[in-house]
C-alpha cells in the first residue's frame, strides 16, 4: 500500500491568498463583525499563530481583503467595458458585470459597508473611500463623454448621476439581503437599471 504523498507547503503568498478567499467565505456566512481569527484558523484547519505569522493583525487581513476586491472588481468592470459601443452601453456593461461579481462573493457589500471596519481602522476606511470615489469618478467621466455625444443633456449632472448609479447597486444588494435572496438580483438589476438610463437619457434618442 503506498504511502500519503505529504502535504505540499504553500508559499507565503499562497498562504496569504487563502486567508483572504477564507475571510471572505466567512464574511459572507457569518458576517463580518462576527468573523475571528480563530475562525479563520479552523476552517483553514491551522492555528492562529500560523494566520498571524502572515498578517499581523485581524485588521491587516481585512485590509488585504478590501485590496483582493478593488483588484478583481477593477478587472471586472474593465473586462466588462471592452468591446462596449458608446459610454451608455459602457456604463451598462459595468453594471451589470458588478450585479454578476456582487453575486458570486455577496460579502463584498457587508464589507465595503461595513460600519465597524470603517470606524476602527482608518487605512480601511481610506481604502474603501478610494474604491467608490473612484468608480463614482469613472461613471461620471463616462457620462461626460456621453454629452459629447448627445446621448445624455448638456446640462446632467454627472457626479450626481454617478452617486446615483452607486447607490443604485448598494440598494439591490440590501434588498436581496433582507429578503434572503427572495428576490433574485439580477432580476432587479434588469427591471432598474432602464429607469436609471431613461431617467439621463437624451430624450430624443431611442431608448
Amino acid at each position: 500500500m503506498s504511502e500519503k504523498e505529504p502535504k505540499r507547503r504553500l508559499s507565503t503568498e499562497e498562504r496569504q491568498s487563502e486567508i483572504i478567499r477564507v475571510a471572505v467565505e466567512l464574511a459572507a456566512e457569518k458576517g463580518v463583525d462576527s468573523v475571528t481569527t480563530q475562525d479563520m484558523a479552523n476552517a483553514m484547519q491551522l492555528t492562529q499563530g500560523a494566520i498571524f505569522r502572515h498578517f499581523a493583525t485581524k485588521d491587516d487581513i481585512w485590509v488585504a481583503v478590501i485590496e483582493w476586491i478593488r483588484e478583481r472588481l477593477m478587472k471586472v468592470l474593465d473586462k466588462a467595458a471592452t468591446g462596449a459601443t458608446d459610454p451608455l452601453n459602457t456604463i451598462e456593461r459595468m453594471f451589470f458585470a458588478h450585479i454578476g461579481f456582487v453575486s458570486k462573493h455577496p460579502a463584498i457589500p457587508r464589507l465595503l459597508f461595513s460600519e465597524l471596519l470603517h470606524k476602527k481602522n482608518s487605512k480601511l476606511r481610506q481604502l474603501i473611500q478610494g474604491i467608490i470615489s473612484g468608480y463614482e469618478a469613472r461613471i461620471a467621466g463616462l457620462l461626460e463623454e456621453a454629452k459629447l455625444h448627445k446621448l445624455v443633456p448638456g446640462d446632467l449632472d454627472s457626479q450626481s448621476a454617478a452617486v446615483l448609479y452607486i447607490g443604485m447597486i448598494q440598494g439591490l444588494v440590501m434588498q436581496s439581503n433582507i429578503f434572503g435572496g427572495k428576490l433574485s438580483l439580477q432580476q432587479q438589476a434588469e427591471k432598474t437599471f432602464p429607469i436609471f438610463l431613461h431617467g439621463i437619457k437624451t430624450r430624443s434618442s431611442p431608448i
